[in-house]
């Protein structure tokens, strides 16, 4: 007998607010996190404003002892840990200091490319022979399962404690990992998530490749503009997002609180095959990416009421749309409605999968669509696919009963969850 899946807790850092209340507010109201990058603007780059969470040392002592922060610079480390031990108060959970770990307990918690500015900081300390002052923590700091093994030690987790990475796929997919581990009975719940270093270091290579907008460096918050006819390029965020899986008897036994089901998904590749390369989707793995979502989950493409969609800012969100319809068999009135959390925050990059889950959960949860800020203009090839309604620029109060959520990222790998309030 497979378990049904629940999300009993969420957590999150993203460019436009901490915790669940601010971030909420944010999405309700439209409000953006983007801004003017005095460190971007020094080092001359195309793109001078982005999506960055700014943790205070006082803030991080919350989640830190002092001596954890000492010569501690791994920002994406940081958010994690902050939005995972956020989700594990919100889903009601205790932080025991018992003698054995709790065997039930695990996270798969991704990233991409962990403590750059440590890595910085290392080569130039060895190369001035330097090694001993490199600091106890330079390793912990600079791996890549670093996030996942912080938060295991802070939560004492005896069970599946990992990281994956997967580029901007990497949020949805832990989801689904944790989501496979419990219902196959492996686990009582997973803390799933991903997060993303913030700064130049992580950026450069996407402004190097000029994918990144430098039209609105003047006006940082009008920048991200995804599914506009004048969207130059997604602007670059970071941030951290943390959802607690976890089995319904589980859940229901010990009186959670309880924002969602998981009813399943899909995980593929494209290959690099067709139209596919490492830096475009080939649409016939997209496709069938969302339509074995769709079987996995035993939902009817009619019964999507909403899409929380990849959708970049870039000249692929056309393409997106495009596959929707194919794949949904639904196009003009009939499309349902679609939205992308990157108006607001930018691309957070292996973080994007996370946080834009954690807003589709409260979609869900709380009844209502949040708005696509800056796209007054909606691309004409969109507009020729779908009806600008399924656009939603103010925010809808609405029950909504199934939301489905996908991520495309580079090397042609793509991430599809379907996610039902739970009655």
């Amino acid at each position: 007998m497979e378990n049904r899946v629940v999300i009993t807790g969420l957590g999150i850092v993203a460019p436009n607010g901490f915790g669940l209340d601010s971030f909420t507010h944010a999405i309700k109201n439209g409000i953006s996190g983007i801004k003017h990058d005095a460190e971007l603007e020094r080092l001359q780059f195309s793109c001078q404003i982005s999506g960055r969470p700014e943790i205070t040392n006082d803030y991080a002592l919350y989640y830190f002892t002092e001596l954890e922060l000492r010569n501690f610079n791994s920002s994406g480390i940081m958010y994690g840990v902050i939005a995972a031990l956020d989700a594990w108060k919100d889903a009601g959970l205790e932080i025991e200091n018992n003698e054995n770990p709790d065997w039930d307990s695990g996270t798969i918690f991704g990233t991409g490319t962990s403590g750059i500015d440590k890595f910085r900081e290392s080569i130039y300390k060895i190369d001035d022979f330097q090694t001993r002052k490199l600091g106890s923590t330079a390793v912990v700091q600079t791996m890549n399962s670093g996030v996942s093994a912080y938060i295991g030690g802070k939560l004492g987790l005896g069970n599946q404690v990992t990281t994956n990475s997967s580029a901007c796929t990497t949020g949805t997919e832990s989801i689904l990992m944790a989501y496979e581990r419990i219902k196959n009975g492996q686990a009582k719940r997973i803390i799933a998530g991903s997060t993303s270093d913030s700064g130049p270091y992580i950026w450069g290579g996407f402004d190097a490749m000029r994918v990144c907008t430098f039209k609105h460096n003047d006006s940082p918050e009008k920048g991200s503009r995804p599914m506009s006819a004048t969207a130059s390029g997604f602007v670059p965020g970071s941030g951290a997002g943390a959802l607690i899986l976890e089995d319904l008897e589980t859940a229901l036994n010990r009186g959670a609180r309880i924002y969602a089901e998981v009813l399943g998904g899909n995980i593929n590749s494209g290959g690099q095959r067709g139209e596919g390369t490492m830096t475009a989707p080939n649409s016939v793995a997209v496709k069938k990416c969302i339509t074995d979502a769709l079987e996995n989950a035993k939902v009817y493409s009619e019964d999507i009421d909403v899409i929380n969609g990849h959708l970049t800012a870039t000249s692929k969100d056309s393409l997106e749309i495009k596959n929707w319809t194919e794949a949904l068999n639904r196009s003009g009135d009939a499309f349902p409605y679609i939205n992308s959390l990157k108006s607001m925050v930018g691309h957070c990059l292996t973080a994007a999968g996370s946080i834009e889950s954690v807003a589709t959960i409260l979609q869900l949860y709380h009844g209502f669509i949040f708005p696509n800020i800056n796209c007054e203009d909606i691309h004409p090839e969109i507009t020729g696919l779908i009806s600008e309604k399924s656009i939603p620029k103010k925010i809808i109060e609405t029950e909504i009963n199934i939301i489905a959520k996908a991520s495309f990222g580079f090397g042609d790998v793509n991430g599809c969850v379907l996610f039902k309030k739970y009655k």
